[in-house]
């Protein structure tokens, strides 16, 4: 996990929004733009962010490609996140 790839892909509202969707279940990217008011091309480009990213993963599934959320990287990243918040805590004693 590269950490500047995560949190520039996190830093976009409507990459967090596609992570919100994926953790209902796998969609492909047809079903995300269905979500959005961008074009296909547009969610493509954020799937690919998050891709890069390593937030999510890419299944070919027949003529689809399917995406779901990486778990492992999410919980990386929030443990990431714990940690800098304890040391924040920790420099306030």
């Amino acid at each position: 996990m590269k950490q500047e790839h995560v949190f520039k892909a996190l830093a976009d509202a409507s990459r967090r929004r596609i992570l919100k969707l994926l953790q209902k279940g796998s969609m492909t990217a047809g079903e995300l733009a269905g979500r959005f008011d961008f074009s296909a091309p547009t969610v493509s480009h954020h799937l690919a962010s998050l891709k890069e990213a390593e937030l999510v993963r890419a299944e070919r599934r027949g003529q689809n490609i399917v995406y779901s959320l990486n778990t492992t990287v999410l919980e990386d990243v929030s443990r990431f996140v714990m940690d800098l918040l304890e040391l924040r805590e920790r420099g306030k004693k």
